[in-house]
């Protein structure tokens, strides 16, 4: 069948349909840096790593931006609490986001703008949402008037009367100047000591839901294929982006809207109130990324999942029996025929139920089933090999199931390369080419802590992300040396 994704605007399965045929442009709403990335984070950017693989694996061209948001309440207050820069702060975490998803195997993103980096496309959007008359100013702040768009709300299915000012805890206070209480900020007035830019409203900065539609306007055009997040995110901000860019350009901003359900801990919502907030890198001193990217992959992407030392032994043991099916090759490498090259073809029998499952709203636990059903099949015939010396099955179908595993654990991102090719001709554990040499990894790894010793954030974040793009993880110790590895 046909790839179905539930669409959270229509509020059902429909058969996908990109925009342009063969590519997809998919945007997907990234981490506001002031802390350390947590376990609801991983499962959100494996989730979408997950989505991005498979469209890739059915042969389209994805564009898959992420933003980072640079400037928020969150991070003033943090900046603050710390007495350092505002963009010490963002810097920090932004490393630290892309060390946590390397370490679990999550492809790169095709660009990762920042909220600063798109400050005059902000005011151009808010300028032209005023003249629609679809946003006032009052007092040097910008408002949008929600009552101005007929159908706010079509995606969360609340009605105005039904919602409550300040959602998502983004609003400190009432703001006395807004001619309806559900009005949002586009733009904010400046107040003393906080980050702000020119505008015409006087300085300030940008509200938080501006800065997506401006983005994606940006970068992917007015119209996009898939727009992700968390299923926090419906309400407020992913319905005021859809008010927002729909407004200014009077076509849908995305086809499909899809979000993945929450985390919880032993069954209660995590939160640092509970103590129960567990961070990506703190679960990795203990757990192997592969076990988490697991432990995400046994529940389909929109039902809640519950993290307890169950589900994460359940996740090892799974982890254990892949990796055992893997090392069948070194007893099949005896067998007559046995080869290392990869086959003319795959198992199709697997393949098609694995794609019927990835078919069906990235059914991942079933996809997941398929895998574990070659695994078992492999792990049998390496014990029929080493206790009666035989197998049942000729050696060119082994060869081909052992590849048909290999592939699909690269689509789930749980294989970092194919292990026939070496790491100079892969380059990277993603399957990049050899891009940059040992040495001009370490030249730009110097500019970029040159860069940050004069403060010139923007140029270290640009150097960062060059090295990101060409497969590199950096880790950034607290001596102020900067390891690196190929991720």
């Amino acid at each position: 069948m046909a790839l179905q994704i539930y669409n959270t605007l229509t509020r059902r399965k429909e058969p996908f349909q990109p925009l342009e045929p063969g590519k997809v442009r998919m945007y997907v709403c990234g981490v506001t840096v002031y802390d350390y990335c947590h376990l609801g984070h991983a499962r959100s950017y494996i989730v979408w790593d997950i989505v991005r693989r498979y469209l890739q694996w059915q042969g389209y061209a994805v564009e898959y931006v992420q933003n980072f948001t640079d400037i928020d309440d969150k991070i003033i207050r943090r900046s603050q609490e710390l007495n350092i820069p505002w963009q010490e702060v963002t810097h920090k975490y932004i490393s630290a986001y892309q060390e946590d998803m390397g370490r679990l195997n999550v492809l790169p993103a095709t660009a990762y703008p920042k909220a600063t980096e798109v400050i005059p496309e902000i005011i151009d959007l808010i300028k032209t949402l005023i003249q629609q008359e679809y946003a006032y100013a009052a007092a040097g702040d910008v408002y949008y008037a929600v009552e101005r768009f007929p159908s706010y709300g079509k995606l969360s299915g609340r009605k105005l009367d039904q919602m409550e000012a300040g959602a998502s805890g983004r609003v400190d206070e009432e703001e006395t100047c807004k001619r309806h209480p559900f009005d949002f900020a586009l733009w904010k007035a400046a107040k003393p000591g906080e980050p702000e830019w020119e505008s015409p409203w006087g300085m300030g900065r940008p509200g938080w839901h501006i800065e997506c539609s401006a983005m994606v306007k940006k970068l992917l055009g007015d119209r996009i294929d898939i727009h992700t997040g968390g299923e926090d995110l419906v309400f407020p901000h992913h319905e005021n982006e859809i008010a927002q860019s729909e407004a200014a350009t009077t076509k849908p901003l995305a086809n499909v809207w899809m979000h993945n359900g929450f985390v919880k801990i032993r069954g209660d919502k995590m939160s640092k109130s509970l103590k129960n907030f567990t961070t990506i890198r703190s679960l990795l001193e203990t757990t192997d990324p592969m076990v988490i990217r697991l432990f995400v992959l046994q529940a389909q992407y929109r039902s809640p999942i519950d993290f307890t030392d169950e589900a994460i032994a359940a996740a090892e043991n799974g982890w254990n029996t892949l990796k055992e099916a893997l090392q069948a090759s070194e007893k099949f490498a005896k067998l007559s025929g046995w080869s290392t090259d990869t086959p003319d073809a795959l198992n199709q029998t697997f393949v098609d139920r694995f794609n019927q499952a990835m078919d069906d709203d990235f059914n991942t636990p079933i996809a997941l089933s398929v895998l574990f059903e070659l695994a078992k099949d492999l792990r049998r015939e390496k014990n029929l090999l080493i206790h009666e010396g035989e197998t049942p099955t000729p050696t060119e179908q082994l060869h081909q199931k052992w590849w048909t595993l290999i592939d699909l654990m690269c689509v789930l991102g749980l294989m970092e390369k194919r292990p026939e090719i070496s790491e100079l001709e892969m380059g990277s554990s993603t399957g990049m080419e050899l891009g940059l040499s040992d040495s001009e990894i370490e030249t730009l790894i110097q500019q970029r802590q040159d860069a940050r010793k004069a403060k010139d954030y923007a140029e270290g974040d640009r150097l960062r992300d060059q090295l990101v793009a060409n497969g590199i993880t950096l880790i950034d110790q607290p001596s102020g040396i900067t390891r690196w590895y190929r991720a």
